[in-house]
C-alpha cells in the first residue's frame, strides 16, 4: 500500500507552530533570566549593605581587633523571617575575629566586595567579601567581612517571577494556536471547495473548472489544471476522430476484400478461383497502405508525438534517397521523376526517419495525381534557407481547396485516384514537428503544383 501523504493542513500548522513555540519558550526564558538577574542584583546589594554596616562595629586597638556588636544591631543585621544570615569577621593575617566558617572567595578581583556562592552547615547560601581598609581615625582594622544567607527567598522570587512570565506565555501561545488553526482552516478552504468541484465532475467532463473565491496563490493551480484538461481534451479528441475515421476508411476495402473472396470461394474452377484471389492483391495493397498511414498519422500527431531526437539530416541525401524509391512507380505510370540537389550544404536538425516519411508522401501525392507521361522534381534547396520543393504538372488545385488539402481524408472532387487523403495530412504534422513551414504554390511553369517545405532549425 502506498505510504501515507501528509495533510497540507498539518504542515502548514507544524511549520507555524514549531517556530512560534520556539520563540515564545526563547523569550520566556529570556524574559526570567533577566528578571532574576535584577532580583539577584537587588539581594546582593542588600547582603552588601549588611556586610558595610557590620564593618562599622570592628574595632582596632594595640594591633588587636574585636567586635564591639550590641544585642539590638545584631537582632537588626542578622535576624530575617524567611532567611538565616551569618557572619564572619578575619584578621589581616587570617585570624577570624568573630562569627561562623564561611568559605573564602575562590577569586578576586581588584574590587573591594566579591560575590559568590557557597554552603553553610550544609546549606546552600549566597556570599559577600568585603575588604576592609584600614581607618585610623575610626579605629577601624584591616580586615575582611564574610556574610552569608540562604537562598529561600531568592529561590521563593525566582518561582514568583517563572509563574509571571510562563503563564501569560502559554496563555499567548494557546491565543496564537487558535488563531493560527483559524487562519490555516479558513485559508485552506478554497483548495477543498476546489477538490469538491473537481470530484464532482463526470470523467466525460473536461470543460474548465471553476471554484469560487480562489486566492492569487491558487489561481495558477487552477489555470494549469484548465490547461491539462483542454490539452487532454484535444488528445482524445484526436483520438476519438482517428478511431472513426480509421473506422471509416477500413470498412469499405474490408468488405470489398470480403465480397471478393465470397466469389473466390464459390468459384469451382481453380484457375478463375486463383485469378479471384488475385484481384485481392490490389485491395490489400491499399487496405496496407492505408493502416500503414493512419498509424503515421498518429504517430506523428503535434499533440500526442514524443519529443524529437534532432539530429542533422543531410537534404540532399534524402531526397536523393527517397526519389530513387519511388523511380519504379514513376515508370510504371510513364513520369519523368528527377532529382535536383542543392549546390551547397542543405543540412537541417531532425529525425531523419520522419523526415523521409514526410517526403515520401510528397512524392506519393505528386506521383499519384500526376498525368500519364508527365513529370515530377524533387528539388533541395539551401539558400536563403534549406528546402525542399516537390513539384508536378497535375491537374493543379483550385484556390478555394488551397486551405483543406491538408485536413485528414480531405481529396479533390473529380479525382480517379485511390489515395486516402492522408499523404498530406501526414506531411504537414511531421513538418510541423519540425517547426518547419509547408507551403503550396503553383509551379514554375504555370501547369502543376510545387509543394515546398522550409526549415528554421539548421545545423
Amino acid at each position: 500500500m502506498p505510504a501515507e501523504r501528509p495533510l497540507l493542513r498539518r504542515q502548514l500548522l507544524i511549520w507555524l507552530f514549531t517556530p512560534l513555540f520556539l520563540l515564545l519558550s526563547a523569550d520566556a526564558y529570556v524574559g526570567y533570566w533577566v528578571a532574576l538577574r535584577f532580583s539577584r542584583g537587588a539581594h546582593d546589594r542588600t547582603l552588601l549593605e549588611v556586610a558595610r554596616e557590620f564593618s562599622f562595629y570592628l574595632r582596632g586597638a594595640d594591633g588587636a581587633i574585636t567586635l564591639e556588636l550590641p544585642e539590638e544591631a545584631r537582632r537588626l543585621l542578622f535576624t530575617d523571617p524567611e532567611d538565616r544570615l551569618h557572619y564572619q569577621a578575619v584578621a589581616a593575617d587570617g585570624r577570624m575575629v568573630a562569627g561562623e566558617a564561611i568559605a573564602e572567595a575562590p577569586r578576586r578581583g581588584s574590587r573591594a566586595e566579591t560575590f559568590y556562592d557557597g554552603e553553610v552547615h550544609g546549606a546552600p547560601v549566597r556570599i559577600v567579601e568585603l575588604r576592609i581598609t584600614p581607618d585610623a581615625a575610626a579605629h577601624r582594622p584591616e580586615a575582611v567581612v564574610r556574610v552569608a544567607e540562604t537562598l529561600h527567598r531568592r529561590n521563593g522570587l525566582a518561582r514568583e517571577i517563572l509563574t509571571s512570565v510562563i503563564v501569560p506565555q502559554i496563555l499567548l501561545i494557546l491565543i496564537a494556536g487558535a488563531v493560527v488553526w483559524f487562519g490555516v482552516v479558513h485559508g485552506l478552504r478554497p483548495l477543498e471547495r476546489l477538490r469538491r468541484a473537481v470530484a464532482a465532475r463526470s470523467h466525460r467532463d473536461r470543460s474548465p473548472v471553476t471554484a469560487e473565491s480562489v486566492p492569487g496563490e491558487v489561481s495558477p493551480l487552477l489555470d494549469a489544471i484548465n490547461e491539462l484538461l483542454a490539452r487532454l481534451d484535444r488528445v482524445l479528441t484526436l483520438q476519438s476522430r482517428f478511431i472513426a475515421d480509421a473506422a471509416h476508411q477500413l470498412k469499405t476495402p474490408i468488405a470489398a476484400l470480403h465480397a471478393q473472396y465470397q466469389v473466390a470461394l464459390r468459384e469451382p474452377d481453380a484457375e478463375r478461383m486463383r485469378e479471384a484471389l488475385r484481384q485481392l492483391e490490389p485491395g490489400l495493397e491499399r487496405m496496407s497502405r492505408l493502416v500503414s498511414q493512419l498509424l503515421t498519422l498518429a504517430r506523428n500527431d503535434p499533440m500526442v508525438a514524443p519529443a524529437l531526437r534532432l539530429e542533422p539530416v543531410d537534404l540532399n541525401a534524402l531526397g536523393l534517397e527517397v526519389a530513387t524509391a519511388w523511380v519504379p512507380q514513376a515508370l510504371k505510370r510513364e513520369i519523368d521523376l528527377g532529382f535536383e540537389e542543392a549546390r551547397a550544404p542543405a543540412v537541417v536538425l531532425g529525425d531523419e526517419a520522419r523526415l523521409h516519411d514526410m517526403l515520401d508522401n510528397l512524392v506519393d501525392n505528386a506521383v499519384r495525381y500526376s498525368r500519364k507521361g508527365g513529370r515530377v522534381t524533387v528539388r533541395i534547396r539551401a539558400e536563403p534557407q534549406p528546402a525542399v520543393e516537390v513539384s508536378d504538372d497535375g491537374p493543379g488545385i483550385p484556390p478555394a481547396e488551397r486551405e483543406r488539402i491538408f485536413e485528414r481524408f480531405h481529396r479533390l472532387l473529380g479525382t480517379a485516384q485511390d489515395g486516402s487523403g492522408l499523404g498530406l495530412a501526414i506531411a504537414q504534422e511531421i513538418a510541423l514537428l519540425h517547426g518547419a513551414e509547408i507551403r503550396l504554390s503553383d509551379d514554375a511553369d504555370g501547369v502543376g503544383s510545387t509543394f515546398t517545405v522550409a526549415f528554421s532549425r539548421t545545423a
